[in-house]
C-alpha cells in the first residue's frame, strides 16, 4: 500500500501493551486505517504492536509522546501533520491511563495528580489538538477507555476512579456540542480484563464477583471499540458502555 495514498488514521493512546495493543490490531483487521501507535517509553512493546498490525494484514507507525505534556503532544502531532499534509486522524481512542493505588487517607498528591493527569488531561490534550480538522471534515469517532472504577467507584482507586469518572462526564458533555457534525463520543468501560494493569490481582477470588465467572480478554474489549469506530456506529453517542461480565447489572 502506498502510503501517500493513506488519508483516514486511527490513533490509539497507550497503543502499545494490554487493551491498547488489541484495539490497534483488531482495528487493522476490521478497517482500512492506517493505525498511529501511541507509545510513551517501551518502544519494543510498540514495535511489538506494529508487528502484530502488518501480521493482521493492517498498516501503522508508532508515535511518541506523554500525553500529560501538551507542549509534547502538540510538537509531535503538528510534525506528523507537517509530514502528511492530507491526512486526517479521523479516529481517536484515548487509552492512555495509568494506576496508583492505594488508601485516599495514605494518598500523595504526586499520585493523585499522576493518575488524574494521564486519563484526564491526557483526553484534553490529544482530543482538543486534533477536534478541529474532524469538525472541518464533519466526520470522527471518539472513543475514551473509561472503566468499572469510573461509573460505581472502588476502593483503594478514588484517584483512578476520579480520573476515569471526569472523563464519563466530559463524553457526555462532548457528544452533544459535536453531534450535527456527525462525530461520535463514546466510552468504553471495562470492568477485569486479562492485562499487565490487572496482572497482580487475585483472579480467582475477584471472578466469584463476576455473573460471568471470568475475567474478560483484551479482544472483547477491541471489538466493541472497532465497532464504535465504524460507520455502523452512527447514531450511538455520549454512550458509556459496560464490558463486564455482569458485576455492574
Amino acid at each position: 500500500m502506498d502510503k501517500n495514498n493513506i488519508t483516514k488514521y486511527a490513533l490509539v493512546t497507550g497503543g502499545s501493551r494490554g487493551i491498547g495493543k488489541a484495539i490497534c490490531i483488531q482495528l487493522a483487521k476490521d478497517t482500512s486505517y492506517h493505525i498511529l501507535i501511541n507509545y510513551q517509553s517501551n518502544k519494543q512493546a510498540a514495535l511489538d504492536t506494529l508487528e502484530s498490525v502488518k501480521e493482521a494484514g493492517g498498516t501503522g507507525e508508532l508515535l511518541q509522546f506523554n500525553v500529560v505534556d501538551n507542549e509534547e503532544v502538540k510538537s509531535v502531532l503538528d510534525n506528523w501533520h507537517e509530514n502528511n499534509k492530507d491526512a486526517i486522524i479521523e479516529v481517536i481512542v484515548n487509552n492512555a491511563g495509568i494506576t496508583k493505588d492505594g488508601l485516599f487517607m495514605w494518598m500523595t498528591s504526586e499520585d493523585w495528580n499522576n493518575v488524574v493527569n494521564t486519563s484526564l488531561n491526557g483526553f484534553f490534550n490529544v482530543t482538543n489538538h486534533l477536534i478541529q480538522k474532524l469538525l472541518v471534515q464533519k466526520y470522527g469517532r471518539i472513543i475514551n477507555i473509561v472503566s468499572l472504577s469510573g461509573l460505581k467507584g472502588t476502593p483503594g482507586q478514588t484517584n483512578y476512579s476520579a480520573a476515569k469518572g471526569a472523563v464519563i462526564g466530559a463524553t457526555k458533555a462532548l457528544a452533544q456540542e459535536i453531534a450535527k457534525r456527525k462525530i461520535t463520543v463514546n466510552a468504553v468501560a471495562p470492568g477485569f480484563i486479562k492485562t499487565d494493569m490487572t496482572g497482580d490481582l487475585d483472579e480467582k477470588e475477584l471472578k466469584k464477583s463476576v455473573p460471568a465467572n471470568r475475567f474478560g480478554d483484551p479482544e472483547e474489549v477491541a471489538h466493541l471499540v472497532s465497532f464504535l469506530a465504524s460507520e455502523k456506529a452512527s447514531y450511538i453517542t455520549g454512550e458509556v458502555i459496560n464490558i463486564n461480565g455482569g458485576i455492574y447489572s
